[in-house]
């Protein structure tokens, strides 16, 4: 046997000893992304067993700037408001989730907020755009007949190198939303911008992600326009949906 046979043979040996030692935890670390929410989710689905949400309101979904809209349900009194924000997430995670956090609601109304996190981890603006198509696309499949509105990418400050891909995702959002029916665009990205054409600082907390309070009034008054007429009988319920768990910024 030469020597070169001798080392090629050492060489497998070793590569099949790399994957046995390897794999596991290489093939744990592709099964994260899908997993990396299981424990908000639950959470959602247990408050839903205990407090079971009302059907025909307006489910907000998406990332922290959602999760983190403590003032949400009261900001749009005569409406049946329900949080399902988790922070971090990216729109893939929302369809990921439909089946289990969203579709059971039945909304008559879905606001989706998200694509900041999907641009910030390498995501192109065309993938973004085909991610909120999959999610118009599974959600379609089980509600028919419910809205969809997606809110627009914001900018902020700390992702400001971020703005040209951010703009373009919305633009290509929008573009999708105007050909389809029952779609709605939510243009919150214009007026989070200053004179100077940048994130406005005066909109966020000290991290310069996520808005304080005069932030979320921006968002409030825009979104109003696009939720329709209030419903006295929600009015009366005063309800508000189950509770969010705690989740990550």
């Amino acid at each position: 046997m030469s020597i070169f046979h001798c080392r090629s043979l050492l060489f497998r040996a070793g590569f099949v000893s790399f994957l046995l030692v390897c794999a596991p935890t290489l093939f744990a670390a592709e099964k994260s992304p899908s997993q990396r929410w299981e424990k908000e989710i639950t959470a959602f689905e247990i408050a839903d067993k205990k407090n079971p949400p009302p059907q025909e309101a307006i489910l907000f979904i998406g990332s922290s700037s959602i999760r983190r809209w403590k003032t949400l349900a009261h900001d749009f009194p005569g409406h049946t408001i329900i949080n399902r924000g988790f922070g971090g997430s990216q729109i893939a995670d929302a369809t990921r989730y439909a089946d289990r956090i969203i579709i059971p609601c039945k909304p008559r109304l879905i606001v989706l907020g998200a694509g900041s996190n999907d641009i910030n981890a390498g995501k192109s603006p065309e993938q973004v755009a085909a991610d909120f198509e999959a999610f118009v696309v599974k959600v379609r499949a089980a509600l028919p007949d419910t809205r969809i509105a997606f809110m627009s990418i914001n900018p902020a400050p700390v992702r400001a190198a971020q703005l040209g891909k951010q703009r373009k995702a919305n633009q290509l959002i929008k573009q999708y939303v105007a050909a389809g029916n029952n779609l709605d665009y939510i243009n919150i990205f214009d007026a989070f911008l200053g004179p100077d054409g940048q994130p406005r600082e005066d909109l966020f907390v000290a991290d310069r992600l996520h808005h304080n309070a005069a932030g979320y009034e921006v968002r409030v008054k825009i979104t109003r326009l696009h939720l329709g007429p209030t419903a006295k009988s929600d009015t009366a319920r005063g309800k508000s949906g189950s509770p969010q768990p705690a989740g990550k910024p």
